[in-house]
């Protein structure tokens, strides 16, 4: 299979080419500007050509500062603007790509308290629900045109070498980790190796289409996770960070990221018998730390 890829040196990207490549894909990555250009609308239709798939995980990061308007703008109209280029773009040409899979994310569904969450949910409120919204809507060009599309709604991603999990360590390290808020909200993790595999399962399951959530079959509360952590880390988690302390540090970006809970289950990936390799928090956190 000849893929096209988007976001080719995130977390995800850099470790899912390695992936497709062992099993005998050929890997396309798109850069800007040459290849593409979601601020400027443009597409150099060449690396399009003889393309069988596409996988679409560009965007800014969510978590990369405080969101102040600009920010917000910016994490809106890169995934909008940037998907809705891609679909428009493989939908206008002859030879068009069977599947797109395009990234979401499970702040989707919102703060949702202990509610289990499946992929027919509906959508929550506030910024980051309205984003996924949008995001997801921007692939309808794809799909008016036959081609399946899959939105892959991914919880917390955890990896030693990116996103959340190097961030949380040094507090623990010192011994002044603990949990946030009440600890009670849920958080819906999923191991990188897992998200590389099932967007690969993805591509290779042709009845998966729409949202598909990763995440892992055994979400957690913040406390549960906070634990966890330190037991692996052989650490103490007896110091917690009280709500007032994350707004002020993050400010609105605290209340989707840290403070809602979403308990996500991945019910299209289990009942098309996708195999999760990382189930467990405690191992998973093992394998990743030791």
């Amino acid at each position: 299979m000849k893929i096209a890829l988007t976001g080719g040196t995130g977390l995800i990207g850099s470790a899912l080419q390695p992936l497709l490549s062992r099993a005998g894909d050929e890997i396309v990555v798109l850069r800007r500007p040459n290849d593409w250009n979601p601020e400027k609308g443009t597409v150099n239709l060449a690396v399009f050509r003889g393309i069988d798939a596409v996988v679409h995980l560009a965007g800014e990061s969510i978590a990369g500062g405080r969101w102040t308007r600009a920010r917000k703008t910016r994490i809106l109209e890169s995934r909008v603007k940037g998907t809705k280029l891609i679909a428009e773009t493989i939908a206008g040409i002859e030879a068009r790509p069977s599947v797109l899979i395009s990234a979401s994310a499970i702040g989707y569904y919102g703060d949702r308290g202990s509610e289990l969450l499946r992929e027919e949910s509906g959508p929550g409120v506030g910024f980051l629900s309205d984003v996924c919204k949008q995001w997801e809507a921007a692939t309808d060009a794809a799909g008016r045109k036959g081609i399946r599309v899959v939105h892959i709604r991914t919880g917390l991603v955890l990896s030693k070498n990116g996103g959340a999990l190097p961030r949380m360590l040094l507090p623990f390290k010192l011994g002044i980790g603990g949990r946030i808020g009440s600890g009670n909200q849920y958080w819906s993790w999923i191991s990188l190796g897992d998200v590389c595999a099932a967007i690969q399962h993805c591509l290779q399951y042709t009845a998966l289409h729409g949202a598909v959530n990763l995440v892992s079959p055994s979400p957690v509360t913040n406390l549960e996770f906070t634990k966890t952590l330190g037991r692996v880390l052989s650490r103490p988690t007896i110091f917690p960070l009280p709500v007032s302390a994350a707004r002020l540090a993050l400010g609105e970006m605290s209340e989707p990221l840290l403070l809602a809970s979403a308990r996500v289950e991945p019910a299209k990936l289990q009942a098309s018998r996708f195999v999760f390799r990382d189930r467990d928090l405690r191992t998973t956190l093992e394998q990743l730390l030791r």
